[in-house]
């Protein structure tokens, strides 16, 4: 009787084990799909200016609407297999719309100024990887996310700076602390499609989170360094400096991000950014050569859950009289305040 039941017995616990390892796989599965993303809102100011005009705002990208005004809601749709996966990142709302500018112009009528990233990867091995699509730049120390960035607002070396790329690139991993992109794309922001035939190469060669990048585009180059240091445990330095240069029209400036933590749910920094122009490239705005600006931004991190406060005050002055007063006469500074409320999921 007893040896009658001992098959009967390991059959069932077979059958137990294989159901069990396959809610385990499936579970594994449902794991790699993931849902996440943010929105953020902010009030703006002008201390030394008027505040009825729209166009009254530091010449960088992002948060120069005044009195309460809208983000954007991002939501990412990604899939992470062991070989191959995607994601695909939407954005609406005035920021999102800022980040794809040239959408509207390429194809009007479409819907492609809502897309923020659309790409596809496959690891070809543990230290190679290839991306095809849509992603954002290899270049600059501030990304589209404002939940990557410890200020709000923009500094100007992200704002001419390019925002997005398509092409293929492929990731090396060279060592545990090296590693080098290489990089074939559509001429920087042409998003959604080729419009002249012709490409841009970009490189990037990393070590220990220090990245110097290239980008080559039809005469045109730039030489960018990222980085940081954390010089204690709660105090990190950041770094960017770039080099843009396209027949003697361009621009180039450094930017310092010393950031200090004083406890999990509170972080201060301060942002210095000086910014030049070469030739009349025309992004500060005064329409005269060699134009230039320093901008101090200083603001805060104020953690309460998903929800990050951040007010932040900020200087702008320029070498000539780019910005207005209240009078609306030229002046040479501007002084603004933002409260910012960035929350992610």
């Amino acid at each position: 009787m007893i040896r009658t039941k001992l098959p009967l017995i390991a059959l069932m616990l077979l059958t137990s084990l294989t159901m069990f390892a396959q809610e385990e796989e499936k579970k594994e599965e449902e794991k790699k799909f993931s849902f996440t993303g943010s929105v953020d809102a902010y009030y703006r100011a002008n201390l030394n200016a008027p505040n009825d005009e729209a166009s009254v705002a530091p010449g960088s990208s992002f948060a120069n609407l005044p009195g309460f005004a809208l983000g954007m809601a991002n939501l990412v749709v990604s899939y992470e297999g062991e070989k191959v996966g995607f994601v695909a990142d939407l954005v609406y709302g005035p920021r999102g719309e800022d980040a794809t500018f040239l959408s509207p112009f390429l194809r009007p009528g479409g819907s492609s100024n809502i897309v923020n990233q659309l790409y596809a990867y496959w690891n070809v091995s543990e230290s190679v990887k290839l991306t095809f699509g849509n992603f954002n730049t290899f270049l600059g120390y501030e990304v589209i996310s404002p939940t990557a960035n410890f200020n709000y607002s923009t500094s100007y070396l992200f704002s001419y700076g390019p925002f997005s790329h398509t092409g293929l690139k492929a990731d090396f991993t060279l060592s545990e602390d090296f590693s080098l992109m290489l990089a074939i794309m559509n001429p920087t922001d042409a998003t959604e499609f080729n419009p002249t035939g012709n490409y841009a190469f970009g490189a990037q060669l990393g070590y220990s989170g220090q990245f110097l990048n290239f980008l080559a585009d039809d005469g045109a180059y730039e030489i960018d360094f990222t980085g940081g240091f954390d010089v204690t445990d709660s105090f990190f330095l950041g770094i960017n400096a770039a080099l843009y240069d396209n027949d003697d029209i361009g621009f180039a400036g450094v930017a310092l991000y010393p950031q200090l933590a004083t406890s999990d749910t509170f972080k201060i920094g301060l942002r210095g950014e000086y910014f030049v122009e070469t030739g009349d490239f025309g992004a500060i705005g005064t329409g005269d050569e060699d134009s230039s600006v320093f901008a101090a931004t200083l603001s805060a991190n104020i953690k309460i859950g998903d929800l990050t406060i951040i007010p932040e005050l900020r200087l702008d002055s320029s070498s000539d009289e780019f910005f207005l007063d209240k009078d609306l006469d030229a002046q040479k500074s501007l002084s603004s305040f933002v409260l910012a409320a960035v929350y992610s999921f």
